[in-house]
């Protein structure tokens, strides 16, 4: 059951949602909050069997982030991956075009049927939805969503229902911008607003981490017991300032730094770089001589053929932190969350960034480390260190309410920075070794971003799931990235 820590911001909060329970169990939302159970893909209890045969997908999925929708009626239970970095709903990809494991995920995520829904309607309209790797032809539809123990239904929402999919393992809740800035029709998120599901037009994303294995999504509200103090909040940078001239969630990222286990902090040249967030990353992208400079502090040299860096695995036991700085607030991710962690014999490691010149974006391996809230309706990410001390999502009456929002972890047991109001580790007291680890050629995922907008007719790029699996010396390689922008028409 969720726990009331605070009453101070009691005016500032339409109601407490109480019961934050295990996935797929019925909650109740309070009128202006949804708060979705986030499943990652490496939880058995959900993508696996009993006998918990183990994920080996050289995919996105060993670290792609879910929620559950029910579509139709009556309701059909599928889950979809969130991606912040894309902006349409799409489901039912091709199981029939992924092989082995690949297959069964894409058989536990859930398929919807026209047919079976008494409220579905064609429109009528097709397009293609390309990715980085992979692909999904889809037609529109219009059904009604209902959200696990949430009183209220969406009715006549527009999504794509798969034809046929290349590489694809699940379909794809797109929740960036939508009507008037990447679609000619109301997104998803934009229906939770027009319908009066939730008060504001915002929603806040606490993902967990890798050992916690679920996280959560709040529509239209907050769980401050996700994170330490204060939220600040960065203004997003216009689609027509911005690197690539697309409506993302651009920000102004100050620097890059890195505090080893002695506790020395040390600033990277050169680190200040606008930075989009996107869930439906694995991998965080930063240019090249800022990613060498990283990967040198982690023992690697050089990357291998695929532009991976191999680290010792030892260091996901290290406290030490890669600290990214924003304008009035730090977030630190610890060596263990920046690492990329594949389960073969002996394991295999890989700093969990990336070198690109196009653009940079702190994907998954940096949001796990933060509590964000992404504000639609005045164009800002309220942002700071995330946490954990229990579960108490709450609805926004007004956005506005967010400036005086206080998270009630670490309120007695651990120093808070007055600054960003986040917890502060404590250092460890040995030294990191970061010793190189020999690197060997492994075959990759990657996830596209979109550059286009539109609602029917010319295919595009989005961002989003990875699609291909590959495999090389008997070890299938756990890693996904963005790879590039490309226009399909």
């Amino acid at each position: 059951m969720a726990q009331s820590f605070f009453y101070s911001t009691s005016l500032l909060l339409i109601a407490l949602c109480f019961g934050h329970a295990a996935v797929l169990q019925q909650t109740t939302h309070d009128v202006g909050c949804v708060h979705l159970p986030i499943v990652h893909s490496t939880n058995v209890n959900y993508f696996s069997s009993k006998r918990g045969v183990q994920l080996q997908l050289a995919n996105r999925s060993d670290v792609a982030y879910y929620a559950q929708l029910s579509i139709g009626t009556p309701p059909q239970p599928v889950f979809v991956q969130l991606d912040t970095g894309s902006f349409e709903l799409w489901v039912n990809p091709d199981c029939t075009t992924v092989s082995g494991a690949d297959a069964l995920f894409c058989e536990r995520v859930g398929q919807y049927e026209t047919t079976r829904s008494s409220t579905a309607a064609s429109l009528g309209t097709s397009r293609t939805l390309r990715y980085g790797i992979g692909s999904a032809n889809i037609t529109y539809f219009t059904d009604t969503i209902t959200l696990a123990g949430s009183p209220m239904a969406l009715r006549g929402v527009q999504f794509g229902v798969a034809t046929a999919s290349e590489d694809a393992f699940s379909g794809i809740l797109g929740i960036g911008y939508g009507k008037g800035y990447a679609t000619k029709y109301l997104n998803f998120v934009d229906q939770l607003r027009v319908q009066n599901v939730t008060k504001v037009k915002a929603y806040t994303l606490a993902l967990g981490s890798k050992d916690s294995r679920e996280g959560v999504i709040v529509f239209g509200g907050i769980d401050t017991s996700k994170f330490a103090g204060s939220l600040t909040k960065l203004p997003i940078i216009p689609a027509a300032d911005s690197p690539d001239r697309v409506p993302r969630f651009w920000v102004d990222m100050k620097s890059v730094s890195i505090t080893p286990p002695n506790g020395v902090n040390r600033v990277y040249p050169s680190s200040n770089a606008p930075v989009f967030l996107d869930s439906g990353s694995t991998m965080t992208l930063l240019p090249q001589s800022l990613t060498a400079a990283i990967a040198k502090d982690f023992g690697a040299q050089a990357p291998d053929s695929n532009g991976f860096y191999r680290i010792d695995c030892g260091l996901t036991t290290v406290n030490g932190t890669v600290d990214f700085a924003f304008d009035g607030v730090t977030i630190k991710v610890p060596y263990k969350e920046l690492t990329r962690e594949v389960p073969s014999d002996p394991p295999a490691c890989f700093l969990g960034i990336m070198a690109s010149e196009k653009f940079t974006l702190l994907g998954d391996t940096f949001l796990r480390s933060a509590y964000t809230v992404f504000d639609l309706e005045t164009d800002s990410i309220w942002m700071t260190q995330a946490t954990s001390c229990g579960s108490s999502p709450a609805a926004l009456n007004n956005i506005q309410d967010l400036s005086a929002v206080t998270g009630v972890c670490g309120r007695t047991e651990s120093a808070v920075d007055g600054t960003s109001g986040t917890a502060l580790p404590s250092p460890a007291a040995d030294p990191a070794d970061a010793a190189a680890v020999p690197t060997t050629n492994a075959g990759v995922r990657a996830s596209g971003t979109s550059s286009s907008q539109g609602s029917s007719g010319p295919t595009t790029t989005t961002s989003g799931a990875s699609r291909r699996s590959w495999s090389e010396m008997g070890l299938v390689w756990i890693l996904g990235a963005v790879a590039g922008l490309h226009l399909f028409i």
